[in-house]
């Protein structure tokens, strides 16, 4: 009659202690999430910045700027910073 109980007793105890982990961890990677490399399988370099920061509002700002830009200009744009980043790219190849 006792052995019964002690198995229940002990599924009950590992089941809460399971279920202890999952809501710690929860809350724990919505921040450790930054810390990640890249390569590890972090946040990519081109990711948006988390909402609720300075930098979040500024590119909320940026982006609803090139939202409203007329298509043409939009395109002119683009191919002005791809240039701009094309040219620091070093020296030429031989």
């Amino acid at each position: 009659m006792l052995k019964p109980f002690r198995s229940v007793l002990t599924l009950v105890a590992l089941a809460a202690g399971l279920s202890g982990c999952g809501t710690v961890n929860e809350k724990l990677s919505a921040g450790m999430g930054d810390y990640v490399p890249q390569w590890a399988g972090g946040l990519p370099a081109d990711a948006p910045p988390r909402p609720g920061t300075p930098q979040y509002d500024a590119y909320m700002k940026e982006r609803e700027r090139k939202r409203l830009l007329p298509a043409a200009d939009r395109e002119k744009e683009e191919q002005a910073q791809k240039g701009a980043t094309g040219s620091t790219s070093g020296g030429a190849v031989r």
